[in-house]
């Protein structure tokens, strides 16, 4: 039997796309996938040996990638992540705009103003420094799809958690506003919010077996997300079979925001 139409366009052949943050995590897993499915990947990381590791796996299995070090929250970076993936690849057809930090714990009144500044230059402002470099090049050529993580924060509270919470919050909202802008443009942005997943910082997190079960029992599906669980979802909204979803915010989160 023939595959459905959508699952047919889930193909990202030749596509040019960027990953922030892939050098790890759901970056790295969402690097491989969409390498795995034709794209042509700008992996983008801070931590270059990291990144390099990632490229090296997706040119090992005969994928087309590069490396470009970053940091987002640098306006001159930003462009040079975008021209270099124009310059390889000829052209910028996506972004999953993934790189991000928890930052620090505690309550507001015990908060020190430089984690709060840390945590929301990291993941607010890094999202809108990256996403005025892509968009300065989609909207020239007049197309493209771009993917912001956020988070089921960006829906509800956790506690101890007020710079993470608020930076995701404004995730959600910077991709809404952008999304109806730019629509019309024919740019399409959307939000992927995922819940705990096992990523190497939540493995940190819950390195104890009792917290980790914990965790896992407050999930309705009774266990928490993988890397890979993301990056399919990254991959639909970055392809053609997603041409009428913009401005959507997407949890992938086990069933937590709907308990």
């Amino acid at each position: 039997m023939a595959a459905p139409v959508g699952y047919e366009k889930v193909d990202l052949t030749g596509k040019s796309l960027i990953v922030t943050g892939g050098g790890s995590g759901m970056g790295l897993e969402a690097s491989l996938l969409l390498a795995s499915r034709g794209a042509k990947v700008t992996v983008v990381d801070l931590a270059e040996e990291n990144g390099r590791k990632t490229v090296a796996r997706i040119t090992e299995a005969g994928g087309t990638a590069q490396f470009v070090k970053a940091d987002i929250t640098n306006e001159d970076d930003a462009a040079a992540m975008v021209e270099a993936a124009v310059t390889a690849y000829g052209g910028l057809d996506g972004a999953f705009n993934n790189a991000g930090i928890i930052g620090a714990g505690g309550k507001i009144s015990d908060y020190s103003l430089a984690d709060w500044n840390k945590t929301l230059t990291i993941n607010l402002t890094g999202a809108f420094v990256s996403l005025r470099a892509e968009l300065r090049y989609m909207e020239k050529q007049g197309y493209g799809s771009i993917v912001n993580t956020a988070s089921t924060a960006g829906l509800i509270a956790y506690p101890n958690l007020p710079a993470y919470v608020a930076s995701k919050h404004g995730v959600v909202g910077l991709t809404k506003q952008v999304a109806v802008d730019y629509a019309p443009l024919g740019i399409r942005v959307n939000a992927i919010l995922p819940g705990s997943t096992m990523t190497p910082l939540a493995e940190e997190s819950f390195a104890d077996p009792e917290l980790k079960a914990k965790a896992e029992s407050a999930q309705p599906i009774g266990r928490l997300g993988q890397p890979e669980e993301i990056a399919e979802m990254a991959a639909w909204l970055l392809s053609d079979a997603s041409s009428f979803v913009v401005g959507g915010i997407f949890t992938v989160d086990g069933g937590v925001t709907a308990a």
